[in-house]
Formats: structure tokens, C-alpha cells, sequence
């Protein structure tokens, strides 16, 4: 007999489940049953024909706006048409930059020749700046690149057709360096925009409409690009910088510095790290960020500071003793140092013509450094001048209070000896020194160095210049020091009776003097009178080594132009950076018209 395992199997719990499902057909239960189902279906199928409507209602209604634009972006598209930047011609008309056609891919490739056969992504064509100058003219004309995250996303500084402002987006190109970053916002035309309708397999089947790119402005600089080559090539590959401007104007010629850097390496992408780690620092311009103790360049601002101060006049002289002894201590002028010879007694034309030490050193006694120091910050020490591109350096134009503050240190008698002839913690830009040759030249004219000659055909730049009201016998005094030191028996040596190969020089006896003729030519060789300073600086070298000097003018008269050269440790300015200056007179004197 089975044993009586009760009601755990399953066919007993089904069976009892089943009794108490069932409902007799008429019973009340059933018609409950029965009533609430016929209540419940339409109730359910109402729902979901009004969750239906509402979602209708949302997409055609409230959100049509919103997904008529996804549907268009299907179906159409704007592309962007690169607005070609202005372009930037030297004071003669010449070109300095171009711009060229290229494809930029989706990853920011760029091809410069052809459209690539298979491009990553969809190609889009641009244009990109080519710098037919090379080297000789990157540091002042700079490079363009794209937006980085500081200015991604921000306003750019121009509207859209509507006036609204237009935002910076990632790839787009700005000026990141020199008159292309200082100036961008004028070189950068406003890009235009392209309407496409494309087919449902992504294929491109007409043009629905078009804004035109508009053109940014092309400029007119100051700039000689001939001159500049000159001036890259004198250099040769050596530390250092060129700086030439009118006087008169204060526009500059040429400012390089060197070594250098091709600047289309940033457009192409090739190279660029090299630049970066180049110890030499090829990106640094050495012509406006770079400081140096002047040497006896600063003899020039020295003198007109003791004349216009009346410590001196045209018959003031000091002798030169080879040696100038203070207690313990003793102030030798080079001359004495290099060949134990000295100069007697001398005044301040002969003591420029001589560059002589000894003189200065009494000058700078008889001034006192505060007062010699506010005659260097009124020729424009101690500050940027304010040229128009980024990265101009001030420079140090020392004295009592700057020395405590800066070095919590008492100032003493040497220390004003050292600043005198251009030493000690004095420091300068070459386009300092640039600048008080170009006050001398100018008669007293102190003009803001400027790079943007005209802005558009119709509008030429204004010129800066304040007079510094010097007293015309003191500045007669100086050029004249300036001519001996070019003349023979001056420090000048190689600009002793200049003179170049010229067709186009009127001899006037004042200006220009009949040379002669050259040999086996028909040009006339003419002689230019030129105003110079030499100068040879130390710098704590431990090897003895000196920046080499050299500033002129030319000519004397109505002064065409001022040249200023700086070879980092190169020697004397005299042998070293004199030559480099004469090759580019040659060039502005012997070339073709101006």
C-alpha cells in the first residue's frame, strides 16, 4: 500500500488551484469579472491613442523646428569658404607673402599641390599663407596657425553678415607672431559660407546658394625687403640683430634677427620641434626682446646729457691719463689697456671720434648717476618704445633707487663710472640703440618706431614724434664727434671715406661728393659723409668675450637712413659689426631708386 504523501505533489496543487479559479458562468463573480474587462480595454486603448497624440503633437509641433533642421542637415549642408588674408607688401610694392590653395582633411592634414586621391574624411578646400621673404623677414612679419584653447570658442572680433559677432572655431587660422598677430584682425577677411543639397547617398547634387568670402586688407610696411636679405646675409648665421629706420619717421627698414627661422615651417608643420628645442633659440627676436650692455654706443646719449646738463661745452676737456684711480680701485680707457698709449687732453668731439673712457668716466662723475639716468629714460630707456608688434622689451636704466630696490645695494662712484661708458647693470634693446642714433640724426626728434606704413590705399600712417628740444649747438657737437669717428684717426675704421658704385646719387658737395670713377665701369663712385659710434661691450664673459657694436647715419645731412648692428660676443664693434653695417649702406646707396 502506496504511503499518503498528501497534498505536496503537483498535480494536487494544480488541481486546487484550478477549483478556486473557477467561476460559474451567471454567477455574480463572473459578471464582475466580465463587466471590469469591458471597462479596462477601452480605457487602455484610449491611453495609448493619447500617449500616441501627445507624441505627435511634440514632434510636429513643439519640436518641428528642431527636426526640420536634422531632416535639412541630411539633405543639406554648409561648408565654409576660407577668407583669403590680406596680403603684406614692402614700402616698394613688393609682395612678402602669398597665399596659395590647399585641401585640409578632417585629422588637419594639409595638401598644397593636388587633391589627395584617398583623403581621410571628407576634404575641404582652404587657403594658407606662404612667406616668399624666407628668413630674413620672420621675426617682424610672423606666422599664422590655428585657434588654440585660449581663444577657441571666444569672439573673434568681427560679425557675420547679419551682425552677429563671429566665434573662433577650432581650425581656424589667426596670427600668432609679429605684424600677422598684431595686425590680424585687419589681414583676416570674413569667411563665406556654402549651401549644398546632397542626395539620399550622401552625394553632392547642387548648389542651393552662397555668401562670398570677403578679403582681408593688405598692408603696405615700412619694411625694404632687399635690404633685409642684405642684412641676413651680412649676419651669416651669427647671434645678433639689424635694426635700420629713417629718422625722421621712425619707420623701419629692416629688423632681423638671427639665427633665424623659415616661418612657412609652422604652415607645412615641418620642423617645428627642432625650432623649439634649438638651444640657439631661433624664435627669439634678439632686435626687441633681447638686452645688452650698449658698450660705448651709450657715449652718444652721455655726451648730450653733459652738454645739454652744462657740464660741458665745445671747449670743455679732460686729460686722458690711461688710468683713472678711486681709492683702491682703478678705471683704465682702452687705448691705454690695449697699446699702453693716451690721449692728452681731449674734448667731447674728440672723445667720440676716440671713443676715450677716461672722458666719460669724468662726464658721468660730474652728472651723477640719477641725473644721467633721466637722460637715458628721455631717449627712451628704461622702456618699450612701443613698436607695433609683440614682445618689446624695456630694458634696465639703473640708478640709486633702482639698485636698493632691486639689489638691496648701496650705489657707488665706480658704478657710475661703468654706466657712463655704457656698462655695469645698464641694459638695452638693439632698437634702443637704434633710437638715440636716430634722435641725433633727426636733430632731436624722438619718433615711435613703427612697422605699418599704409593701412589701405587711402589711409597712410601718422608719424610719432615728439622734439625733445636740444639745443642745436650741442647736437652739432655730437654729429660731429659721429663724422670723426668715421673719419681717419676715429675708431670707424671701415666706413673711412665711404663711397659706393652709383648712377643714381646727385653730388651736391653737401650730401654726396664726386668719388671719381670707378675702375673699368662707367658708374660714378660717390662719397657719402656718415656719422658712427662704435662699441665693445663686456658682459662677464668667462672667456673675455664682447658684444660688438655699431650705429650710423647717412648721410650727415638730411639723413636717409640709421643702421644699428649688435654680433652677440663677437669681438670688437669696430672689425666685427662695422663691415656688416657698410655692406648694407652699400646696398641703400647703390641699389635701385627708393
Amino acid at each position: 500500500m502506496s504511503p499518503k504523501l498528501g497534498n505536496i505533489f503537483s498535480d494536487n496543487i494544480l488541481a486546487a488551484s484550478h477549483k478556486k479559479r473557477t467561476k460559474v458562468k451567471g454567477s455574480k463573480e463572473f459578471e464582475r469579472e466580465t463587466a471590469s474587462r469591458r471597462f479596462i480595454a477601452p480605457v487602455l486603448l484610449g491611453a495609448a491613442f493619447l500617449i500616441l497624440f501627445l507624441r505627435l503633437f511634440y514632434l510636429t509641433v513643439i519640436s518641428h523646428d528642431k527636426y526640420k533642421a536634422m531632416a535639412q542637415n541630411n539633405r543639406v549642408r554648409e561648408s565654409v569658404v576660407p577668407a583669403p588674408r590680406g596680403i603684406l607688401y614692402d614700402r616698394n610694392n613688393t609682395p612678402l607673402v602669398r597665399n596659395i590653395p590647399a585641401f585640409k582633411t578632417e585629422s588637419g592634414d594639409l595638401y598644397f599641390e593636388k587633391e589627395p586621391a584617398n583623403p581621410e574624411g571628407e576634404l575641404q578646400e582652404t587657403v594658407v599663407r606662404e612667406y616668399v621673404a624666407g628668413s630674413s623677414l620672420s621675426h617682424v612679419l610672423g606666422f599664422v596657425g590655428e585657434v588654440g584653447e585660449d581663444k577657441a570658442g571666444k569672439p573673434s572680433g568681427k560679425k557675420d553678415f547679419k551682425g552677429s559677432p563671429i566665434i573662433f572655431q577650432p581650425g581656424d587660422y589667426i596670427g600668432k607672431t609679429g605684424i600677422e598677430e598684431s595686425y590680424d584682425n585687419l589681414l583676416r577677411g570674413e569667411d563665406g559660407r556654402n549651401l549644398y543639397e546632397f542626395d539620399a547617398r550622401g552625394k553632392k547634387t547642387r548648389l542651393l546658394g552662397k555668401i562670398d568670402a570677403v578679403p582681408g586688407q593688405s598692408l603696405t610696411l615700412t619694411l625694404d625687403k632687399e635690404l633685409s636679405e642684405v642684412a641676413a646675409s651680412a649676419l651669416d648665421g651669427q647671434k645678433g640683430a639689424i635694426i635700420a629706420s629713417v629718422p625722421q619717421t621712425g619707420e623701419i627698414l629692416t629688423l632681423y634677427s638671427s639665427p633665424s627661422f623659415d616661418p612657412n615651417s609652422f604652415i607645412k608643420g615641418e620642423g617645428v620641434d627642432r625650432l623649439l628645442l634649438d638651444p640657439n633659440l631661433p624664435l627669439y627676436n634678439r632686435a626687441i626682446s633681447g638686452t645688452y650692455p650698449p658698450g660705448s654706443t651709450f657715449k652718444i646719449v652721455s655726451s648730450i646729457a653733459g652738454l645739454e646738463s652744462g657740464i660741458l661745452d665745445k671747449s670743455t676737456q679732460f686729460e686722458d691719463t690711461g688710468i683713472l684711480r678711486v681709492g683702491d680701485f682703478s678705471f683704465g680707457n682702452w687705448y691705454f689697456l690695449q697699446y699702453g698709449r693716451v690721449e692728452g687732453l681731449i674734448n667731447v668731439v674728440r672723445a667720440l671720434a676716440r671713443s676715450n673712457d677716461i672722458f666719460f668716466y669724468k662726464v658721468a662723475e660730474g652728472l651723477g648717476v640719477d641725473k644721467l639716468a633721466d637722460w637715458g629714460v628721455r631717449f627712451g630707456m628704461g622702456k618699450p618704445l612701443g613698436i607695433d608688434i609683440e614682445g618689446e622689451v624695456g630694458g634696465v636704466m639703473p640708478d640709486r633707487e633702482w639698485r636698493k630696490r632691486v639689489k638691496n645695494a648701496d650705489w657707488y662712484l665706480g658704478d657710475t663710472y661703468h654706466v657712463g661708458i655704457g656698462q655695469g647693470d645698464i641694459l638695452t634693446t638693439p632698437l634702443q640703440v637704434n633710437q638715440w642714433t636716430n634722435i641725433i640724426a633727426s636733430n632731436g626728434k624722438s619718433c615711435k618706431p613703427h612697422l605699418l606704413k599704409i593701412r589701405n590705399s587711402k589711409s597712410e600712417i601718422r608719424n610719432e614724434c615728439v622734439d625733445l628740444k636740444l639745443k642745436k649747438e650741442n647736437i652739432e657737437l655730437v654729429k660731429e664727434g659721429m663724422k670723426q669717428a668715421c673719419d681717419t684717426g676715429g675708431t670707424g675704421w671701415p666706413l673711412f671715406e665711404f663711397k659706393v658704385k652709383s648712377l643714381k646719387l646727385k653730388v651736391d658737395e653737401r650730401n654726396f661728393f664726386d668719388g671719381g670713377t670707378a675702375s673699368g665701369s662707367a658708374e660714378k663712385l660717390v662719397k657719402i659723409p656718415v656719422a658712427c659710434k662704435t662699441g665693445t661691450a663686456e658682459y662677464g664673459n668667462p672667456e673675455n668675450h664682447t658684444h660688438a657694436w655699431f650705429t650710423v647715419f647717412a648721410p650727415i645731412e638730411n639723413p636717409q637712413i640709421a643702421i644699428t648692428v649688435l654680433v652677440e660676443g663677437g669681438g670688437e664693434g669696430s672689425s666685427v659689426a662695422a663691415p656688416i653695417a657698410k655692406k648694407m649702406l652699400e646696398e641703400w646707396f647703390g641699389g635701385e631708386e627708393k
